[in-house]
């Protein structure tokens, strides 16, 4: 199932069900798992592991060399597991040996068209970034997270699990797990009580949490002051996913 147009190196190794269509480029050090299908025009380039059941669309770009200015050549990695979707002309940089050496992606994730992973980047699972959200180098995603088109991550940020950032927003600090930010620099708009609502939370956890993000951002607290608040007083294993994602902030949250 390998159109004949297709250059794939023979150091490649490439699974007897895989799909590869016209005019691709699969260079040594590519690893592509089980009914993975890649469209026309998509170069994969590696040291990249690809898992099983991936899809990938015409003139996506996989493993290529980062755009660091530091990057000379070393033998970084990209590693993407199962079920993903890429879309036309995505772009997936590997990493640098100044941080992880690798940029790792999870499974079930969307990249809508032109969506860009810079190098070291680390995206969960269930993740969705619509078209033309674009990562910097070093950004954290966390499980379940929703980047709206034309969306900007800045370097080193967290996303926290079930956040969602909107359409168009500048992203320079961190966003706490399950809230909603949005706007030029983005500013919290509240939690994403549509996404916890679709995922199955319980009244009880969404009250929970409506608990913590108001102590957080409603009640003009120090951000010492609003942890031991929520820790003496809120409980659940969400609100510890919260508390979790503010402690472990090192650019500061979105405010």
């Amino acid at each position: 199932m390998i159109h004949p147009t297709a250059i794939v190196d023979p150091s490649a190794r490439v699974s007897d069900d895989v799909d590869i269509g016209p005019f691709c480029v699969i260079g040594p050090e590519v690893e592509i798992g089980d009914g993975t299908v890649i469209g026309p025009h998509v170069v994969l380039k590696g040291p990249t592991r690809l898992g099983k059941r991936n899809r990938i669309f015409q003139f996506a770009s996989v493993g290529e060399d980062c755009q660091d200015k530091k990057y000379a050549g070393e033998a970084t990695r990209l590693e993407m597991g199962d079920d993903n979707v890429v879309r036309e002309g995505v772009t997936l940089h590997r990493g640098t040996v100044q941080d992880k050496e690798a940029t790792i992606i999870g499974s079930r994730n969307l990249f809508m068209a032109y969506a860009h992973v810079g190098h070291d980047c680390v995206i969960g699972d269930d993740c969705i970034l619509a078209n033309q959200a674009t990562l910097a180098g070093h950004v954290t995603i966390g499980d379940h997270a929703i980047l709206g088109g034309l969306s900007a991550i800045h370097q080193f940020c967290h996303i926290g699990t079930h956040a969602m950032c909107g359409g168009g927003s500048i992203i320079t600090k961190d966003v706490p797990a399950y809230i909603i930010v949005n706007g030029n620099p983005a500013q919290a708009h509240g939690l994403n009580l549509v996404g916890l609502k679709r995922r199955g939370f319980s009244r009880e956890a969404l009250r929970a949490l409506g608990e913590a993000y108001r102590t957080v951002y409603r009640q003009g607290l120090t951000m010492e002051q609003a942890l031991e608040r929520i820790e003496n007083n809120v409980e659940g294993p969400e609100v510890a996913t919260f508390l979790a994602s503010l402690k472990d902030s090192q650019r500061g949250i979105t405010r």
